[in-house]
């Protein structure tokens, strides 16, 4: 199977039987003008548009998925990119049409060219609920991409510091000062043990 998408809408993927051909192509024109003339996509697609213009989505193998996890990173945050600038460029105009629809639920007296202004909206809000809804659904797997571009973009970790070797010669310098440290405490806790056997003696006479 031949799969293409637009560089205007990356997130449309046409899938014709057949490799890769200037055959498969035609077809996937063919779909792509259908899909168009149904209102089933909103794609405006610049004067002389051509089938060789698709871009093939090709299938990574699980060896490319293993080797290259950072190119699928890029395209799935890329894909996000794209969808975010079509909402937002949508958003203020569906808003409105939304707005409107309320007026259909009151017992105002609503004009025909209020209706039909309405009808017409509803193109552009149908437009934007698919975009946004594919938007979310692109953001939520983009999170992913994300980790992975952040793990390998991490420095290398120079900041651990390797264990402090200290020389033979310093080790002999401080064994001294630690024995002197330590020789008064222990004399300090016979001299305090001596006063307790006086005084038993002499509680016994």
């Amino acid at each position: 199977m031949a799969r293409y998408t637009l560089a205007q809408s990356p997130e449309v993927v046409l899938t014709v039987a057949g490799k890769d051909s200037p055959k498969a192509r035609e077809k996937a024109m063919a779909e792509l003008m259908e899909l168009m003339d149904s209102g089933k996509l909103d794609t405006d697609l610049a004067d002389g548009f051509s089938p060789d213009q698709f871009i093939e989505v090709r299938e990574l193998s699980m060896s490319e998925d293993r080797e290259d996890p950072i190119t699928q990173a890029v395209q799935v945050l890329n894909n996000l990119a794209t969808l975010k600038i079509k909402v937002q460029e949508l958003r203020s105009d569906a808003m409105q049409v939304r707005s409107a629809i309320d007026i259909l639920f009151t017992d105002e007296v609503v004009s025909e060219e209020q209706i039909n202004s309405i009808k017409e909206g509803f193109k552009i809000l149908k437009s934007f609920a698919q975009l946004n809804m594919k938007f979310l659904d692109a953001r939520s797997q983009a999170e992913n991409a994300r980790q992975v571009l952040d793990e390998a973009l991490k420095s290398p970790s120079s900041d651990i510091k390797a264990p402090v070797e200290v020389p033979a010669e310093s080790v002999s310098d401080i064994l001294p000062e630690v024995l002197s440290v330590e020789e008064p405490v222990s004399e300090a806790i016979v001299e305090v043990e001596v006063p307790v056997e006086k005084s038993t003696k002499s509680s016994k006479k």
